[in-house]
């Protein structure tokens, strides 16, 4: 069956501002095709087999008067209370056990049957008989007035829950900032070790700067004095360096000198002249004569004697030079 098909059939079922669908073997409320209508305030759904009610039916806020007696349903939308212009309700012969919190809502419910529902005993005994109009009024008011009592409870139970709910993310937020207070000052207390550590490293390397400059320095003075010292060791020394004195021995070689230059001399005179005839000349030759027999004889000491000579002319040098270093 299409759409206007359906639209069709239910306004051949309108009269006035009443629609009748009971009887129609029904399973669900056609919910889109009385939004159609909201100058229908009455509607009838008694006798079907409606097992439950669509959300979109708390949308027709237009409805009055319902009959959804001789149904089969288990439960009611949450959202029943946005009926908000429901006067009359009859929910005669269902398997409700319970209402909906939202039922506290509707305050123009004057009229209420919930016979023959399977409801749990609070419900039941707030219900009452509702064997006439007298009971059914009743019935409105008194299951108002239980689902008002489980609304305030569900309002402090959810208000409670609210309550825990703030609490615990007040503990959260205070365990966060604790937190957030306990790794800032594990920061700070880094940053200040960090700090110190650098400190420390600067003072050591100044002072190893310092060192550095005080044991330079203490070379350049050490060297300074050292170099005064030298000056004045070497200034003394100068000054106090003996005039060099006559060997003795140098004197005597000398005069052996000169006196063997004398004697060759005077021998030369008398044997290479015509002086060798005279009569001082004779002994001179006659000695010559004898001295060279001798020399002959003494070749060897004389070789010693020139050897020693030339040692002790030879260590004589040396001392000399080595005074004057």
């Amino acid at each position: 069956m299409s759409k206007n098909s359906k639209v069709l059939n239910l306004k051949d079922k309108i009269s006035g501002n009443e629609v009748d669908l009971s009887l129609c073997n029904l399973t669900e409320v056609p919910v889109r095709e009385l939004a159609l209508f909201p100058k229908v305030t009455v509607v009838d759904l008694s006798c079907n087999n409606i097992t439950s009610l669509p959300p979109e039916f708390c949308n027709l806020t237009h409805l009055v008067k319902v009959d959804l007696s001789k149904n089969q349903l288990t439960s009611l939308p949450d959202d029943l209370g946005n009926l908000v212009n429901l006067q009359h309700l009859d929910l005669y012969n269902n398997k409700l056990t319970n209402l909906p919190v939202s039922f506290s809502q509707l305050r123009s419910l004057k009229w209420l049957d919930l016979k023959d529902n399977p409801l749990e005993l609070g419900l039941a005994k707030a219900a009452g008989d509702c064997l006439d109009e007298k009971q059914c009024k009743q019935c409105a008011t008194k299951v108002l007035q239980h689902m008002r009592a489980i609304q305030e409870e569900v309002d402090r139970a959810r208000e409670k829950r609210l309550l825990r709910e703030k609490e615990l993310e007040r503990k959260r937020e205070a365990k966060q900032r604790e937190r957030e207070a306990r790794e800032r000052e594990a920061r700070k207390r880094e940053k200040a070790e960090e700090k110190e550590k650098r400190r420390k490293e600067y003072n050591a390397q100044k002072a190893a700067l310092a060192a550095q400059e005080q044991q330079k320095k203490k070379s350049e003075e050490k060297k300074k004095k050292n170099g005064q010292a030298a000056g004045a060791d070497k200034k003394v020394a100068v000054e106090s360096k003996p005039k060099p004195r006559r060997s003795v021995i140098g004197l005597i070689f000398k005069l052996l000198l000169l006196l063997l230059v004398g004697l060759a001399g005077v021998a030369a005179v008398c044997r290479l002249t015509d002086l060798q005839k005279e009569a001082f000349c004779l002994p001179i030759n006659a000695a010559v004569d004898d001295g060279l027999s001798w020399a002959k004889e003494q070749q060897v000491v004389l070789r010693q004697l020139v050897q020693n000579l030339s040692t002790a002319a030879k260590e004589f040098l040396e001392s000399t030079q080595t005074s004057k270093n």
